[in-house]
């Protein structure tokens, strides 16, 4: 009887057991209760009861149920068998909702992912798939059962395969990265393959999973291993571009790269140009040279065989006047004076006479015109009370009207501003890393940075940071981070913890605790301990996730609410090996307010705090960090800081420049007379005349609201210096080297050297005006506003050189006439001044040697041929020259933000965010707008975040890494049925209210929209104007990770009429490390954008002003590299313009004399420019504005040199040319060259890097381009090419001399006479002492010619 009930029993056991494997029964049925090993699950761990029974026929509610959650397994009503409960199907479906709202975007994925989770939990062949490995006595409502905790289930490669790589490309817009990453654990989306997918889907401790699954991917026909009955499930796949049985659409190219249309070939960006197989600017430059050479020599064949055989003439006889006497002047009939001779003689006698007059005027009255000199200065000056010295790097470098500072504004006033970013970039250099074999994630490599230790210390300094607390003004009370800080998700009352603060600490919840916990573990039969680092590893590849997948159950979220993703966290990592990181990263985020609120104030007070506490921990010798740090405020600190500290070498450069004019005026004709014949007190007054121009000019563009700036602080005392000091030197130069006539009064010698030196001033300072006015029609205000300080402030230093100098000269003039000492002028010396021409050393040295060498047949040659091959090589370099000023430049050496950005661009891995910021025009309420924007499915295949999207296809070429999220997409998956993000309170207050995804479901069973028969789900115009706030106002959580408070609740902006105005979709571009990068990210976003934007306006309903635009923080910035060669060279060419018109006006329409000059100063120009590629200075907003400062100091150089040569009456070019390089060029040399030298020398000791490239390296080579050109160059060009003799100027000295020889005559036949009489009354009057005849003879030879004079 026994031995019978015992064979009963092992019947009924094996039944079972045989059954368990064949198709028609279950393995587990009915739900038993929560799983007791699962706990901080963040969905009910409910799990099946162990059950192995045949599966049951379904119907009614069941059935319906079924057909809704697991469509895949209808048969029909009647004719459907499952596995599964009611209660099994409703948490089946709450389990999938979460997984849907990630991966709705594409229809196909998400009907693959519940394709096999239906067939797992309700297949009616679950014995044939799922092998049950674990269970345990599980007790719910009093009833004690066994309930499967774990158990393996089998499928085929070709299934998995399929669906994984249905899935793999799905993305999260409010990311930009895959869904696949949170999907995949550890691996994250870079790593991810089908077996790791399904193995973390199986994971109790991914927070989803109710029970372990061990999913065996068996290969098709492979039998070896398989349990005996089973057979691998083995359905079919959707592809990602196909559509669902349901009536699912395609998935979009986002998120399905077969969807994708057939692209066209890339544009590639055009290559260097080239010619021959050559750089084709060299080519050019060659070609150029070659005919530059040709036309020389062609010219000096000509010039020879013509001097030939005009010689050949000259030995005939010509050359000689009737009396065979040598003609040094040729003989001008008046019919030969052209017109514009007479013109040119007219202008110069005028200009001359006019001068000589008012300099007489002048040195006559010296007090009154110093007097009203000052009084004129003063009222100009008095405009410095209300002066604005613009410091804001977009207000200095960014036009109001440009493109980019409009859509700055745009962006501004409807969104945010961008906020203030303060970091940390941390390293431990030479700290060891260590190996950690880590349970779940293998054996993994930490670098030395990422320890323990270290990040306790990293949050130590974070909190005493966030902590930081001060007494604010604006406030009246102590203000601390959370008054200004960046709370995405609590912006309207904040408190410490919603301050947006990203660092490694944040995955831990800025606790210590949480960094402390350790857990024994055990996974797949192996008990080890896990901790932080198996915490970290996977945050860092899940940034998302709100639970890991160890049993620490710890959340990867900040404790503000958002995610830290793994770039803003650590740097220095190679292939997503963030564990291997070289740096840790720690921002604060602070508002940017307006400058004229309040809390714009207390933003910069806290950052100064912040700056301090930082400061004092990297001083402190216990610290374990080597970092770089920066604040928003740092980088304009720094550049106010720099110019602080170098006005003292701008003061030292000015006394050197002071020292050396009062030394070089002197005239030191002998030791008892140096004080006397010293000018320091002219050289002075030469200084206090450009200070007071400068002043004038300042305080008159001060009076009528024209901002100042640290450029014109310290560009235009220079140039007005080289400008003034010249002019300066030419009239005292001229003064000393002149000798009074008889009976000719002081005042009349000064009258008449200004009248002889003023006409070539006016030319100068005219020409360098002019220029500087024109030059203010630069649309860059930088450039602008220095044009229009620097173009008064010469016109003010002429004027004043021409009344307060004079008078000055005047006074010391008289001073020196009295033999007075200029600083004790009650001393007075005996040595009495000579009276004869002071010339000098220069003076002499140029005539006797540097003239003659200079201007010998070959040396002439040599240096055509020489400057000529410099031009065609420095044209060939102007056109490499690098364009933009990298940020680095403008800081100090030794400044910490040059650690910082070094620290940025070595370590930081993605770049500025990008956003695409749509204007008002465009219908995003209809579903055409919609599919005209999103990026799933049933969206267009060239929509707006589809473009950006092909964009970061090729990023070597965009420079956008990370496509643009889009609170289109993430409003419409939002609002799918099978995600619980959007429902409906059923009953009391609220009923018909949205009711956010944390309530019960009993709560809020209604959807907010149905499901769609097509599976594209768009709401109609009043759905999406009804649920649009409150997508915009959920907190997105587990339950709902689609909700866009933080994401994107500032993202869309509504008009009261709730017509969407403005809208933003936020991508990232690579990193970009110069100005080059910045430059060219900007203008291919702004092909993208415009690209866009011709797509949506094609939208039925869309306005034609409707514009889609690129905005990123340093638009404003690198706008100008965009335009600034045309711009340059607008500038530059109206800057020459002027100094040709005008030196041909002063010239009497002197035309080859223009033609010569502008020739020289674009030479000069194109030189400087050759000389910056070579020395590295780039070509920017600065460069420009020193060489449009070239163009008037090139003037100085090339003008006076010019009007020398042309007024000259000497026979021969190369007389002409001599006469002019040691009289004018001499002054030149003193004035200009050695004026600017010694100043610009000094600058090299300065700290600021930008003063240091762009005023020592570019002004010194201006000057020294400047004087090779004009004291070397120019000569020679006009000894060659120069006009010739002025003829109406060499006939009227052929007149004056005619009547002088006529007057001279007349003299000789008066004193014959004279002669004559004399004699007739010696004879008469005879004296017998013969002694006393001889004592009246001198004294009668006088008093004739006394009278023959005044005859």
């Amino acid at each position: 009887m026994f031995r019978a009930a015992a064979l009963i029993t092992f019947l009924t056991c094996v039944v079972p057991s045989e059954a368990q494997h064949q198709p028609g029964y279950c393995v587990f049925y009915e739900e038993c209760g929560r799983n007791p090993s699962v706990g901080g699950s963040l969905l009910p761990p409910i799990v099946p009861c162990l059950d192995y029974s045949r599966a049951r026929a379904i119907s009614g509610e069941h059935y319906k149920k079924l057909k809704q959650v697991c469509p895949i397994l209808d048969r029909g009503e009647g004719n459907t068998y499952a596995c599964c409960s009611i209660k099994q199907l409703r948490s089946l479906e709450m389990s999938l909702s979460l997984s849907k709202a990630v991966l709705v975007r594409c229809p196909s994925c998400a009907e693959n992912f519940a394709h096999l989770h239906c067939i797992n939990t309700c297949s009616p062949d679950q014995s044939q798939t799922v092998k049950v490995t674990k269970v345990l006595n599980v007790t719910s409502n009093g009833v004690t059962r066994e309930a499967v905790v774990g158990y393996q289930a089998f499928l085929s490669t070709t299934f998995a395969d399929g669906s994984f790589q249905s899935c793999k490309n799905v993305r999260i817009p409010a990311t930009g990265g895959f869904a696949i990453a949170t999907m995949c654990g550890r691996y994250g989306a870079k790593l991810c393959n089908p077996q790791r997918w399904y193995d973390f889907q199986g994971d109790s401790s991914n927070g989803l999973a109710p029970l372990d699954i061990d999913f065996q991917l068996i290969k098709e026909g492979q039998t070896e291993g398989l349990p005996t009955g089973m057979i691998p499930y083995s359905g079919r796949a959707l592809k990602c571009n196909e559509t669902t049985p349901s009536g699912g659409k395609l998935c979009s190219c986002q998120d399905c790269q077969e969807s994708c249309p057939k692209m066209p070939p890339l544009t590639l960006p055009p290559g260097p140009f080239r010619l021959f197989g050559m750089d084709g600017f060299l080519v050019i430059s060659i070609i150029l040279l070659c005919l530059l050479m040709f036309a020389f020599l062609f010219y000096l064949t000509v010039s020879y065989l013509v001097g030939s055989w005009k010689n050949k003439n000259e030995r005939k006889g010509e050359g000689k006047d009737k009396n065979s006497n040598d003609v040094t002047q040729q003989l001008i009939d008046p019919s030969e004076v052209t017109c514009a001779e007479r013109n040119s003689m007219a202008a110069q006698a005028f200009l001359s006479k006019e001068f000589s007059h008012w300099g007489e005027l002048m040195a006559t009255y010296p007090l009154t015109v110093l007097l009203l000199s000052a009084v004129v200065v003063a009222v100009f000056t008095a405009g410095l009370k209300s002066i604005e010295l613009t410091t804001d790097p977009v207000e200095l470098w960014s036009a109001p009207d440009s493109r980019a500072r409009q859509e700055k504004d745009f962006h501004d006033t409807h969104f945010d501003p961008f906020f203030r970013t303060n970091q940390l970039i941390l390293t431990a250099p030479g700290r060891k890393g260590h190996i950690y074999d880590s349970l779940l994630f293998g054996v993994q490599n930490f670098s030395g940075i990422v320890s323990k230790d270290l990040i306790m210390e990293l949050l130590k300094l974070q909190t005493e940071i966030q902590n930081i607390q001060f007494w604010s003004e604006e406030l009246n009370r102590t203000a601390s981070l959370k008054d200004v800080c960046f709370a995405p998700l609590n912006p309207s009352n904040p408190n410490l913890m919603d301050c947006a603060v990203n660092s490694l600490p944040q995955y831990f919840q800025n606790d210590v605790t949480n960094i402390n916990a350790k857990v024994n573990m055990t996974e797949l039969g192996v008990t080890q301990e896990v901790d932080w680092r198996d915490h970290l590893i996977y945050c860092l590849n899940s940034p998302l996730s709100f639970q890991d997948i160890t049993d620490l159950r710890m959340s990867c979220m900040a404790d503000y609410g958002a995610p830290v993703f793994s770039f803003l966290a650590v740097g220095g990592y190679k292939d997503d090996d963030y564990t291997n990181a070289e740096a840790l990263i720690m921002t604060f985020s602070l508002n940017n307010y307006a400058r004229d609120n309040p809390k714009y104030r207390v933003a910069m007070q806290w950052e100064t705090e912040f700056l301090k506490v930082v400061q004092a921990y990297q001083k402190n010798p216990a610290a374990n960090f080597t970092f770089a740090y920066m604040a928003e405020r740092s980088l304009e600190d720094e550049i106010n800081r720099t110019t602080a500290e170098d006005i003292p070498i701008f003061m030292i450069s000015y006394a050197v420049i002071f020292v050396y004019i009062s030394v070089a005026l002197g005239e030191y004709s002998s030791w008892k007379r140096i004080l006397v014949d010293s000018k320091f007190l002219v050289g002075l007054g030469g200084i206090l005349v450009v200070g007071c121009s400068v002043l004038a000019s300042m305080g008159f563009y001060s009076w009528i609201g024209i901002p100042s700036s640290l450029v014109i602080l310290q560009v235009v005392p220079f140039l007005v210096l080289a400008v003034g000091a010249d002019n300066i030197f030419i009239f005292v130069l001229e003064y000393q080297r002149d000798v009074r006539r008889p009976q000719e009064k002081r005042e009349q010698q000064i009258g008449r050297i200004l009248g002889n030196v003023a006409p070539s001033m006016l030319l100068c300072s005219l020409s360098e005006s002019v220029c500087f006015f024109l030059g203010a029609l630069s649309t860059m205000p930088a450039v602008k506003t220095f044009a229009l300080y620097a173009a008064l402030a010469v016109l003010m230093d002429f004027i004043l050189q021409m009344t307060a100098f004079v008078a000055l000269l005047s006074l010391d003039t008289r001073r020196q006439d009295n033999n007075r000492c200029e600083l004790l002028c009650c001393v007075s010396v005996s040595t009495k001044r000579p009276h004869k021409a002071n010339e000098g050393f220069l003076l002499p040295l140029m005539r006797k040697y540097y003239a003659p060498v200079l201007l010998h047949g070959y040396t002439r040659m040599l240096v055509m041929v020489v400057f000529i091959c410099m031009f065609c090589g420095s044209l060939f370099l102007m056109f490499n020259v690098t364009v933009g000023l990298d940020q680095e430049l403008a800081m100090p050496q030794g400044s910490y933000m040059l650690d910082y950005f070094q620290y940025l661009y070595k370590y930081f891995e993605v770049g500025v965010p990008v956003y695409f910021v749509t204007k008002k025009g465009f219908n995003f309420t209809t579903v055409e707008g919609m599919n005209a924007v999103c990026s799933s499915v049933g969206c267009d295949q060239f929509s707006l975040t589809q473009k950006i999207q092909y964009a970061t296809n090729h990023p070597e070429l965009s420079y956008i890494a990370i496509p643009a999220n889009s609170w289109v997409d993430d409003f419409i998956d939002w609002l799918n049925p099978g995600s619980r993000c959007c429902r409906l309170y059923a009953f009391g207050p609220n009923a018909g209210e949205f009711c956010p995804a944390s309530e019960s479901a009993f709560l809020c069973p209604k959807k907010c929209m149905g499901i769609p028969p097509d599976g594209v789900l768009r709401p109609k115009v009043e759905e999406f104007n009804r649920f649009l706030p409150d997508f915009l106002g959920n907190r997105p959580d587990l339950q709902c990770p689609k909700g866009g408070l933080g994401a994107y609740d500032k993202a869309v902006v509504r008009d009261p009429s709730g017509e969407i105005i403005a809208t933003r979709f936020m991508a990232y571009h690579v990193p970009l490390t110069n100005s080059q990068e910045f430059t060219a990210a900007l203008l291919k976003s702004r092909e993208l954008a415009n690209n866009i934007t011709k797509t949506m306006r094609n939208i039925t309903g869309t306005s034609p002003d409707f514009e889609v635009f690129p905005y990123t923080v340093t638009n404003v910035f690198y706008e100008q590299y965009l335009t600034i060669v045309p711009e340059g060279l607008f500038n530059i060419s109206l800057c020459l313009l002027p100094t040709f018109v005008v030196c041909c006006l002063l010239l009497g329409l002197d035309l080859r004399s223009g033609l010569l000059n502008l020739i020289t100063i674009i030479m000069i120009t194109v030189d400087t420019v050759g000389v910056m590629t070579l020395w590295g200075i780039h070509y920017n907003a600065v460069a420009l504005i020193n060489l449009v400062t070239a163009v008037g100091i090139s003037v100085e150089f090339v003008s006076h040199m010019t009007r020398s040569f042309a007024l000259s009456t000497k026979p021969t070019h190369v007389e002409r040319a001599m006469e002019a390089t040691a009289n004018m060029g001499s002054a030149v040399f003193a004035g200009v060259a050695m004026t600017n030298l010694p100043g610009i020398l000094v600058l090299a000791f300065a700290k600021a890097q930008l003063i240091q490239i762009f005023f020592f390296r570019l002004n010194l080579v201006i000057t020294l381009l400047g004087m090779a050109h004009g004291l070397v160059f120019l000569p020679v060009l006009l000894s060659y090419f120069g006009p010739g003799v002025n003829k109406a100027v060499l006939l009227q000295l052929q007149q004056e001399k005619a009547k002088a020889n006529q007057e001279q005559q007349l003299r000789n036949n008066m004193r014959q006479i004279y002669d004559n009489m004399s004699y007739e009354n010696n004879e008469m009057k005879q004296d017998p002492d013969s002694n006393s005849t001889k004592a009246p003879t001198e004294a009668c030879r006088r008093a004739q010619e006394e009278r023959i004079d005044r005859f």
